[in-house]
Parts: C-alpha cells; sequence; structure tokens
C-alpha cells in the first residue's frame, strides 16, 4: 500500500526501537498526560452539567417556563389571556397565580413568606409542585376553607404540622374604629411540599387562589399567568415573541431571567474549570517538546542523510509534526474513551466507592442533592478532543523547525 514518504518515516520513528528508553518513557508520559487531563475534563464537566440539570429541574419544579403579568400589579381578564396564550405555538399550559409578601406565625415563632395562590386542579400543569408534596395534599386546597400547604423548611421554622392552625398577615391594612389594622386570618396547613430548594423549601407558602385574592384585596383580578413550554430551552424566544405581539399593560419574563444571576454564576464556574483543566492538558501536551526535542538530538545523522538525498526541509518538518501528532491522538482518544465510560457511569461508580470506603461525599443531612449527578454533552467531548489536539500540534512546531534547520555537513562530521 502506497504512503507517502514524510507519514511512512514519521510512524516508523514513532514505534522504532531507540538507543535509549528515557525518550519513550518521556512519549508514553506525554501521553497519558494528555489521556488524564481530557478524562478529567470530560468527567468534571459532565459532573457540573448533572448539577446544574439537577437544580434547573428543581427550580423549575416551582417556578414557571415563563409568566405574564401587568405592570400595575393586577390581571384582570386572566381566563381572555390563557385563552389567548393556550393557542400560541409553544405554549403547553396555562395557570393563573396570585403573589404576595406575609407573615406567618404560629405561637411564638414568627416567619417572613412568600404567599402564593394557586388553583389545585391546573397548578400540576405548570408546575411539579403536587409530585413533591411529602405530607397532606394540595387538593384540600379549597376555596373559602383558608387551608394552606407550606415548604419543608418552613413549616420546621414554625414548628407547624398537618391541621395546626397559623395566622397569616399582610402588609394591606383595614380601616376600622381604632384606626388602620393590618389583614390577617387563620389558615389550616393541609399540606407540606419539599422540593429540594431551600429558597423555595424554606419561603413559599401555597393558598388558594380565591383565598388569596380575598386576603390580598385582589377581587377578581390575579397577578399574572404562568406558562408551561414544549422546550424549557425555548423560553427566551417564546417569552420575546410573546413581549412583541401582546397587546397592553403585559410584562413577559421567563426562568432564565428570574435567576438569572445563579446560572450566571454557573455557567461562570464551569468556564473557568474547562480553562483550569484545560491547562493540565497543555502541561501534558507540551511535554511533546521535550520529547521531541531529545527525538531530534537521537536523530541528527538520520535527517542529514535525508536530507543529502534531496528531501526537503518542509518534509523534515512533517515527519516530526506526524510523530508528535501520534502522540496527541493516542493520548486524546484514551482520554476520550476514559472520560466517556467514567461520565457514563459515575451515578454507578460513586456509590461503589462509598459503600467500599464507608463514606459519604453527599450526606444527605447536609445537602439537598446527595448523589453525585452526570450529564455527558457530546459537544463538549468534540471541544474537549478539538483543544488536545491542536495543543498537541502546536507542540511540535519548534521540535520540528529545528529538525528542519538541520545542517548535513555538521551533523554527518563526527559520524
Amino acid at each position: 500500500m502506497f504512503r507517502p514518504l514524510e507519514l511512512f518515516v514519521g510512524l516508523r520513528y514513532t514505534h522504532s526501537k531507540r538507543r535509549t528508553h528515557f525518550i519513550s518513557f518521556i512519549s508514553m508520559t506525554s501521553m497519558l498526560g494528555i489521556a488524564l487531563g481530557v478524562t478529567a475534563l470530560i468527567t468534571v464537566l459532565s459532573v457540573m452539567n448533572g448539577f446544574e440539570q439537577e437544580l434547573r429541574d428543581r427550580i423549575l419544579g416551582m417556578a414557571s417556563h415563563a409568566s405574564v403579568t401587568t405592570f400595575g400589579g393586577k390581571l384582570e381578564d386572566w381566563q381572555g389571556l390563557s385563552r389567548t396564550l393556550e393557542g400560541r405555538e409553544h405554549v403547553v399550559a396555562t395557570a393563573p397565580y396570585v403573589r404576595g409578601e406575609a407573615m406567618l406565625s404560629n405561637g411564638k415563632s414568627v416567619s417572613g413568606a412568600l404567599l402564593r395562590g394557586v388553583l389545585p386542579e391546573v397548578e400540576g400543569d405548570v408546575s411539579d409542585v403536587m409530585s413533591h408534596i411529602k405530607r397532606g395534599s394540595m387538593e384540600l386546597l379549597r376555596p373559602g376553607e383558608y387551608g394552606i400547604v407550606l415548604g419543608n423548611e418552613l413549616a420546621f421554622a414554625l414548628g407547624a404540622g398537618l391541621g395546626d392552625r397559623i395566622t397569616v398577615v399582610t402588609p394591606q391594612v383595614t380601616i376600622g374604629p381604632t384606626g388602620a389594622m393590618p389583614r390577617l386570618r387563620r389558615f389550616t396547613v393541609v399540606g407540606v411540599f419539599d422540593v429540594g430548594m431551600y429558597e423555595y423549601d424554606r419561603t413559599v407558602a401555597l393558598v388558594h387562589i380565591e383565598d388569596a385574592a380575598r386576603l390580598l384585596q385582589m377581587d377578581d383580578s390575579v397577578t399574572g399567568v404562568r406558562l408551561k413550554l414544549d422546550d424549557v430551552f425555548n423560553a427566551p424566544a417564546v417569552s420575546r415573541a410573546l413581549s412583541a405581539d401582546l397587546r397592553g399593560d403585559y410584562r413577559v419574563e421567563d426562568w432564565t431571567k428570574q435567576h438569572a444571576n445563579f446560572f450566571r454564576a454557573v455557567k461562570t464556574e464551569k468556564r473557568v474549570m474547562f480553562i483550569i483543566l484545560t491547562l493540565i492538558v497543555a502541561v501534558a501536551a507540551f511535554n511533546i517538546v521535550s520529547t521531541l526535542i531529545m527525538v531530534v538530538t537521537d536523530k541528527q545523522s538520520d535527517i542529514a542523510i535525508l536530507r543529502t538525498l534531496g528531501m526537503a526541509p518542509g518534509s523534515i518538518m512533517v515527519i516530526f509534526i506526524i510523530q508528535g501528532a501520534v502522540i496527541g491522538v493516542l493520548g486524546t482518544a484514551m482520554g476520550v474513551a476514559g472520560g466517556v465510560g467514567l461520565a457514563l457511569n459515575i451515578e454507578t461508580i460513586v456509590p461503589a466507592i462509598e459503600s467500599l470506603f464507608n463514606v459519604k461525599f453527599l450526606a444527605a443531612d447536609v445537602y439537598y442533592i446527595s448523589t453525585v449527578p452526570s450529564s455527558l454533552h457530546w459537544n463538549d467531548v468534540w471541544v474537549m478532543a478539538s483543544v488536545a489536539m491542536v495543543l498537541s500540534l502546536l507542540a511540535t512546531l519548534y521540535p520540528a523547525w529545528r529538525a528542519a534547520r538541520t545542517q548535513p555537513a555538521e551533523a554527518l562530521r563526527y559520524e
């Protein structure tokens, strides 16, 4: 089979026996360094993707994909708006809500809370809170009965359990004979939810939308309408389209805006980790420089003979670039195989290690996410493999250039 001369010689140098095993050891070290770096890069970023996905799912368990409100804070014809929104492309379901701040008290325990009025029969269409009820039931939220469902941490802070009656105090006031008095109402705890996000479990309390509207003096209006979309990642585009099309004093927000700081911090952390781990790959890749320089020194006479036979300096460069590229390709391939294997099986490997050494990396009583999730993104894998290959090729340029500058007469003088 015909092969170009540069490729033949480059591959021959790669696997030929050397007069010293030290060069082979450095080559193997460089290859393993690239493999370990790529493996670590793929595994760590997959775990970070897994945590991001887990947190996003927990956030969207309470938050909607998008919401439509008014700048005045009261949405009157929400039924008509819901019908309009449900007819839009990508909108799967809608649900109205009433939101307000309140102070909850149970005996001597007092805590601030975000009071959210919902329709139990449609709330499950736009959020996953129904599946996170630990005690009681959302179906017990009936208009006029003033039931309330508390987050697990909020119930613990108040010392409240099922059947307990707590007092809800709102900022709105009622003018009576004694002057302005805050509006308050006794509610019965009918459920406790636990979505695994402290922000919600500690601050959110759910009541029937009619009870919330009556307590907050909203009459027949609501705060807004929540939307569920067919693709959570399409929320920004759908929100922009709705903002442009809706007539009136409407404001459209999606989940990426409501939690912008959090997801921006996660993205920044992933970028920093990518840079740090890429430096590990870079260190291993640039070990190729020392390997090839020693090979060039070892092969001075061979280079001189090839030059004497008429091989151009550019061809000499290609020979050593091929040799370094082989190290980079093999190291990258080993790293990709190891990283993908770890990323796909991390949820099995970590429990096995915990069981073997009797340790717990993420204790359930300390962390809300007690397992190590992993989400492998193939785009990340190709990017990491490409970066490793580019760094390996860059590392070959200087040694190959030095080999091309070899003078045959000088190299053969003492042979």
